[in-house]
């Protein structure tokens, strides 16, 4: 990079990463689909969602056949009952 004339980036004054992400680990939620075989090997999906600020893992549903919508609407329920607020999907 130096012999093509490109300088490096300079250091930011800025929190790390880590420090970013300590400050901020109580507003992160994680959700991801878990597919799950059944003994009739039919594949059910289970919506979960991760709160970083606490460690645990809440079950939002197990759709059969997961859609956009019915995913967004999960999500929303769950959120509003913990009594988050500011969050789009």
């Amino acid at each position: 990079m130096n012999q093509a004339g490109i300088d490096r980036v300079p250091r930011r004054t800025g929190p790390t990463w880590k420090q970013f992400l300590t400050a901020q680990a109580q507003h992160i939620v994680a959700i991801d689909f878990l597919h799950v075989e059944t003994i009739n090997l039919t594949r059910i999906y289970a919506l979960v969602m991760l709160e970083h600020r606490s460690c645990r893992a809440h079950l939002l549903g197990m759709p059969a056949k997961p859609i956009c919508p019915w995913t967004t609407q999960a999500a929303r329920n769950f959120l509003m009952n913990t009594g988050t607020v500011g969050h789009t999907f």
